[in-house]
Formats: structure tokens, C-alpha cells, sequence
């Protein structure tokens, strides 16, 4: 087991990150939590759990995102006698985690809190930055609190086990933590290795991770709690992404929506005049060489829907929505939108 970070947090505290060789070691190091623990996983993560340790596995995906379930957590651990000392072990993706670090940010006013990400999506997204939370009346992550871990595990071999579609949804928020970076180090390193990324070569995981997680640590240690707008930048193509799954019952992957959102977000900098075109090219190329579709619109008739679902959008200031646009490498700004221009962005003219 490898330090790869220890993270800055709100009142001296760190997020302690550890890249674990070997899905066999990871299963020793989560052994070790022993009987002062609960962990938590759902039917796709539950083989890697150690023996014998106290557990409860949910059914699987973002409709299980939600009061009952975080209801069966607190029960679980109310019942086998956790108290505040006691350790909530998530092992999953970001479905998972979310709903067990809020669980343990409200049990007993908060106990401690490790997270296990097992998809590429939740290991350099979900990890890292305290946000917990659940689905709301409709909308992504509407209840939820900063609640930190004090340990994230990282074992990449992990990676190897996703469905292609998973993996893939995870490259969303890789691809854009490159357009993110104030450096070009993580938008040269996909560049050049596109064939190993997407074949998941061992060689490359590793760095690919290290270099997106310090993106969002250079992010969330400015802005540990999303309040100067700094950490807000993070969203880069949440907002019309967010949108799109909403409208569509979530049935695309985030990963697929952040894509989508990005390349919105690009055409709307560049109606704008704030995104520079030969940039937006560029970036669009990036996020079409991972596969994913910058091409598609919604129908006019389902933009109604579509406007609806930003409006419930969680990130707004002042009751306005705010969209990330990018103005060149490393240069994010946070702007309300006219309908119109969302709409020419998603729908066309």
C-alpha cells in the first residue's frame, strides 16, 4: 500500500489516499478495519469485501439512490452497536459511496468515514472533495452534506473488471479534469495514450488516476466547500449533462452526460464569443476520441423537459443557474445562460 496524497481539508484535517496493488491486498488492508466496522456495498461490488466482516449490500444503480436506502445503512449500523468511532467502509462506485459517507455524516452526528472506489468514475470523482448526498424530488445529489473520509483505497485493478460502458463512464470526468488542469500534462498524457487508456493497460492507470486526482485536489483545496466558486468549476458540462439524465431517467450513464454537457458547453462559450473556436475544436476531438457523442441533440419538443430539469439544478447563486464555460486551457467561468442560447446549444437553431 502507497501514499499517493494526503489532502488538505476544513480545520486541519487530510483525506489520506493509498494506491493498493493487487484486489487480494486490498482485501488484507480492509480486513484490518475489523470488528469496529460496517461495510457497505451493492451486488456488482460485494466480492470484494473481506470474510466474516459486518456488511449489507444493496441493489445496485442511481435509483437506489435514495432516503430508503440510506435508512437501511443507519439501521444496520444502529443495530449491530456502531458508535462514533466506528468505521463506514464503502466499497462501489459513486452511487455507493455518496449514500454511505452521508449515512455516516448523520450517524451519531458523524462517525468515520473510508471509501473504496471500484469504478473509474468514482476514483477520481467521488473520492475525493467530502460531497455526500442522495436524489431528490427528481433531481441529482439534492440532499446531501461536506462530510470528508479520512482514508480513500485505490486498488486499479479494479478497472479491469467494468463492463466497457462503466469504464467508459469514468473517462468522462477524466477527459474533462484535462481541459480543468492549469497544465497540459493530463491533456498531452490522453492524448498520446488513447490506445493503451481505453485497452486499460496496467502501465497507464495509475498515472492517468494520479494525474486527474491532482486536478481535483487543486480545485477542492482552494475551495473545500463549493462557497467562493472556485471548486464550482468542477462542473464543467454537469449542468447540461445533469439535464440531459434527468430528462431521460437516467438511463445514460453521468460519464456519457458529462461528455455530452462538455461539448454544449464548448458550443455555447463559442456562440459566445468566450470560447476560442480553434480551442473548442480541440477539446471536442479529445472527447470524441474516447467515444463519446458530441454530435447529438435533443428535439425541440423535449426542450421543455430539458429547461425544467436545469431549473432544479442544485448549484444555483442568487436563484440563477450558472454554467461553466471554458475560456482556453485551465480557464473556467461561471455564467447564467438566456434560454435561447441553451437552447441553440442542445437543441440547434
Amino acid at each position: 500500500m502507497e501514499k499517493m496524497f494526503s489532502v488538505p481539508l476544513k480545520g486541519g484535517a487530510y483525506t489520506d489516499v493509498f494506491s493498493i496493488s493487487g484486489i487480494e491486498n486490498l482485501r488484507e488492508v480492509l480486513q484490518s478495519y475489523g470488528d469496529n466496522s460496517l461495510f457497505v456495498a451493492d451486488a456488482n461490488t460485494a466480492c470484494y469485501l473481506p470474510s466474516g466482516v459486518e456488511s449489507i449490500i444493496l441493489p445496485p444503480g442511481e435509483k437506489e439512490k435514495n432516503w430508503a436506502s440510506v435508512d437501511r445503512i443507519l439501521s444496520k449500523a444502529l443495530s449491530i452497536g456502531m458508535a462514533r468511532d466506528s468505521v463506514f467502509v464503502a466499497v462501489g462506485g459513486g452511487v455507493i459511496l455518496d449514500m454511505t459517507a452521508f449515512a455516516s455524516s448523520l450517524y451519531m452526528r458523524g462517525a468515520r468515514t473510508v471509501l473504496v472506489p471500484t469504478t473509474l468514475l468514482s476514483m477520481v470523482d467521488a473520492t475525493l472533495g467530502g460531497k455526500t448526498g442522495i436524489d431528490y424530488g427528481g433531481g441529482k445529489n439534492l440532499v446531501g452534506t461536506f462530510y470528508p473520509a479520512e482514508s480513500v483505497m485505490i486498488a486499479s485493478d479494479t478497472l479491469k473488471t467494468l463492463p466497457d460502458r462503466e469504464y467508459k463512464c469514468g473517462l468522462g470526468e477524466v477527459v474533462k479534469h484535462a481541459f480543468l488542469s492549469s497544465d497540459r500534462r493530463l491533456h498531452d498524457f490522453l492524448d498520446c495514450n488513447k490506445k493503451a487508456v481505453m485497452e486499460r493497460d496496467s502501465s497507464v492507470l495509475g498515472e492517468m488516476i494520479r494525474l486527474s486526482l491532482e486536478v481535483k485536489i487543486e480545485y477542492i483545496t482552494k475551495d473545500p466547500e463549493e462557497k467562493k466558486g472556485i471548486r464550482s468549476a468542477l462542473n464543467l458540462g454537469h449542468t447540461f449533462g445533469h439535464a440531459l439524465e434527468a430528462m431521460r431517467g437516467f438511463e445514460i450513464s453521468h460519464g456519457e452526460g458529462v461528455a455530452w454537457g462538455m461539448g454544449r458547453a464548448f458550443d455555447a462559450g463559442r456562440m459566445l464569443g468566450i470560447t476560442p473556436t480553434e480551442y473548442a475544436d480541440e477539446a471536442l476531438s479529445l472527447i470524441r476520441d474516447f467515444g463519446f457523442d458530441t454530435s447529438y441533440r435533443i428535439s425541440k419538443d423535449d426542450f421543455p423537459a430539458f429547461y425544467s430539469a436545469i431549473a432544479k439544478d442544485k448549484k444555483k447563486k442568487g436563484g440563477e443557474v450558472r454554467f461553466v464555460l471554458m475560456e482556453g486551457q485551465g480557464k473556467p467561468v461561471l455564467l447564467p445562460l438566456e434560454q435561447s442560447t441553451i437552447m441553440e446549444a442542445v437543441a440547434g437553431a
